[in-house]
């Protein structure tokens, strides 16, 4: 299944590839700007959080990129700057019990700006569409104040916690799938490119 660009009021959310994930892990800014067609910001993105974001190695990701790459978007501004301000994504295509877990980031000078909030509620709306899923969750720290909110605007509810052996205790989030009555609009409606 090939991933197509999804839109939003003020962002192109663009799948993540491999060749990007290889460009960005080696270094190569120049080649990871090229492959999405955007500015990247100084800082960001960067080897580091790219483990941090994918948590296995690149050969894991190499092995089987559609499944680990499932879902995983960029957050482009649709200005006439076209810049990179952060990420969506997931760990990994849904399981047997039809979960994915989502996580977002945005770089800091674009933080605050909403943008978090409206590329998780398009990539969830999505997700929660998808074949077999039925549930997203996401976990956070519980004095991480934004994040939270991102997550409660994205229709996410707390479900328990979840120790993390660096982080301590994260807080557990989760949004279910549900019918949608006809003619019910999402908070960010996206569009397909």
């Amino acid at each position: 299944m090939t991933m197509q660009p999804l839109t939003t009021p003020r962002l192109e959310l663009v799948p993540i590839t491999l060749p990007l994930v290889e460009a960005v892990m080696a270094d190569r800014r120049d080649e990871a700007a090229r492959l999405v067609g955007a500015k990247l910001p100084a800082k960001w993105p960067g080897r580091a959080l790219i483990e941090r974001a994918f948590s296995v190695s690149i050969d894991h990701v190499r092995a089987n990129p559609a499944v680990r790459l499932w879902g995983d978007r960029l957050m482009i501004t649709r200005d006439h700057d076209r810049r990179l301000v952060g990420s969506v994504v997931f760990h990994g295509a849904p399981g047997p019990e039809g979960e994915v877990e989502v996580g977002y980031g945005v770089e800091e000078s674009s933080q605050g700006l909403g943008l978090g909030t409206e590329a998780t509620c398009a990539m969830v709306d999505w997700a929660l569409e998808q074949p077999g899923v039925v549930r997203v969750t996401a976990t956070t720290l519980p004095w991480h104040k934004a994040s939270i909110r991102i997550l409660q605007r994205a229709g996410f509810r707390p479900s328990g916690w979840r120790e993390h052996e660096l982080l301590g205790d994260l807080q557990v989030f989760e949004r279910l799938r549900v019918p949608v009555a006809t003619g019910a609009q999402r908070r960010f409606a996206e569009q397909r490119a």
